[in-house]
Order: C-alpha cells, then sequence, then structure tokens
C-alpha cells in the first residue's frame, strides 16, 4: 500500500470474513461452524483417547501416527474457529497486531505438520504393503514416535521465518483484512511498501512444503498400488486398498484445496476463503469420520474404549 493513502502505522486489525452475510446467514454459519467445531472435537479426541487407552493400537506404527494426526486435527482448527465465530458474532472487532500473528504462525505451523504428518502415513503404508519382511523393524514404535516428533518439530519451524519477515513490515490504514484468519496474502496486501522478497519467501517455502510432500506421498501410494495389483488373491487386494483408500481420500482433501489457495497465486477473494475454510474446518471434520468409519480395529478400538465393550 501507498503510504500516501494512510500514513497512520496500524497496531491492530478487522478480518473482514464475508462481509456479504447478512444477520440471519451470520447466525446460520454461527450455528454450523459450531456443530462442525464440536464434532470436529469430539471425533479427533476419541481417536486419541482410543489410542491412549487400547495398548494393542500402541504397538502399532500406524496407529501411533494417527493418533497424533488426530490431536493436530484439533490444534489445527482451533486455530481458526473460535475466532472465526468471534467475528461472525461481533462483525468489525479488531484482532490485535500480536495475536493476528500469532493466528498465523500457529495457523501454518500446524496446517505445515499436517503436510509432514500425511507423508509420514503414506510412508508407513508404503513400508507395510511393499516391504512386510522389513516393516516390524524400519517401522517399530520407537520408529514411530521419532518420525512423529519430527514432524512436529519441523511442522513448527517452518514458518518461524516467513512470519518474523511479515511482521517486521510497515501496515498503514485501512487496516482491513479480506479474509478471516490472518494469512501472509491480505497481510502483503496491507503493508505500506511492496515486499517482493518476503512474498517470494512466503509463496517458496509454502510450495516446498505442499508440492513435496504431496509428490512423496502420491508417489509413495503409486509404488503400494503396483504391488497391490500383483497380490495373488483378491482378499489380498481389498484389504490392502481398504487400508490405503481412508488415506488417499484426507490427502485428496487436504491438498486439492491446499494447493488452490497457495499454489497457485492468482486465487484471491472469495475463491481463496472458500479453499481455505473447505481445508482449515470441512478436512478436520471429516477425517476422523474417513479414518474411523473404514477401519475396522479402529472402530472396535473404539466400542471396547468409549463403551466399554469386550
Amino acid at each position: 500500500m501507498n503510504p500516501a493513502n494512510g500514513t497512520s502505522p496500524v497496531t491492530k486489525f478487522i478480518l473482514l470474513g464475508f462481509p456479504s452475510l447478512s444477520r440471519l446467514g451470520r447466525d446460520l454459519a454461527c450455528a454450523l461452524l459450531s456443530c462442525t467445531y464440536a464434532g470436529t472435537l469430539a471425533g479427533n479426541l476419541s481417536i486419541v483417547w482410543a489410542v491412549l487407552r487400547d495398548p494393542h493400537l500402541q504397538r502399532l506404527p500406524m496407529y501411533i501416527l494417527l493418533g497424533n494426526f488426530a490431536l493436530l486435527e484439533i490444534c489445527y482448527i482451533t486455530t481458526t474457529v473460535p475466532r472465526m465465530l468471534f467475528d461472525l458474532m461481533n462483525p468489525g472487532v479488531h484482532i490485535s497486531f500480536h495475536a493476528c500473528f500469532v493466528q498465523y504462525y500457529f495457523f501454518f505451523s500446524t496446517g505445515t505438520t499436517e503436510c509432514l504428518f500425511l507423508a509420514a502415513m503414506a510412508l508407513d503404508r508404503y513400508l507395510a504393503i511393499c516391504h512386510p519382511l522389513r516393516y516390524p523393524v524400519l517401522m517399530s514404535p520407537h520408529s514411530s514416535w521419532l518420525l512423529a516428533a519430527s514432524c512436529w518439530l519441523v511442522g513448527f519451524l517452518w514458518f518461524i521465518g516467513p512470519v518474523a519477515l511479515v511482521s517486521q513490515l510497515s501496515f498503514c490504514d485501512p487496516n482491513t483484512l479480506d479474509h478471516f484468519v490472518c494469512d501472509p496474502g491480505p497481510l502483503l496486501a496491507a503493508s505500506c511498501t511492496p515486499a517482493p522478497m518476503t512474498e517470494l519467501t512466503c509463496y517458496t517455502l509454502t510450495s516446498l512444503i505442499i508440492l513435496g510432500t504431496a509428490c512423496f506421498t502420491l508417489t509413495s501410494y503409486g509404488l503400494v498400488v503396483r504391488v497391490v495389483l500383483r497380490l495373488p488373491t483378491g482378499a489380498g487386494r481389498q484389504k490392502a486398498f481398504s487400508t490405503c483408500t481412508s488415506h488417499l481420500a484426507v490427502v485428496g482433501l487436504f491438498w486439492g484445496s491446499g494447493m488452490v489457495t497457495y499454489v497457485n497465486p492468482s486465487t484471491s477473494g472469495g475463491s481463496g476463503k472458500l479453499a481455505t475454510l473447505f481445508y482449515a474446518v470441512t478436512t478436520p471434520f471429516l477425517n476422523p469420520l474417513i479414518y474411523s468409519l473404514r477401519n475396522k480395529e479402529m472402530k472396535e478400538a473404539l466400542r471396547r474404549t468409549l463403551l466399554g465393550g469386550r
């Protein structure tokens, strides 16, 4: 933004969200978001609880990763939905500079960690199906916990640089961000002066993590499909495909909408916000349904731990 158009330094922002919504529309959106948030918390907490309480699942690498992934989904949706509900109920209320950048950091850090966990779960399925004899050694419970810890660590370190660079920019009036979350696109647009290197850094790191983990994941599942098609029995093929299809569904939902928003720079305005809404709110809600309903072991563990079944 040209300083001549607004020279007052900005210390707080207004997240516009979806300003075209009527009062009734905001009320309906609040109700829908509240139900989605509650369902997401309940579903993912159930998975975390099942993994923590079931000794059998604690010995299986896939469920160690899945339990961490469910905990991550709780953190991920919590970075956006509570603030969205507050803004819908109180349109025009400011968010402080520091709160905005804290949200920016945690939103992108949890999103990056999700990309890494999806790639880690793809690696687990590749080793289990393509190298079954070596799998107990390559993916022991200890190795699985190290892999999970690495995903958390790298995910929360990846965006420290971009967040620090954007936070050093000067922002001028008007202090509105055309989004429902503190996102680098609207923040860079609100800067007093162009910052091409900061913009390039944000775009490069985002594209690297999305495209890199997506390529790794798709390659892993491509190798899995090649091995599965060579299995001599239909039952073996069905079991292997059943294990992987739930993972692929999550991958398609998350990366498809993420690429629309961050790998395609031309996406902006309403379409960009809708894509962000989809992968930030809808996918965390659907993930426990996809994993639980398509996974016999998880359903049995949930029945035992939550319903007291034997």
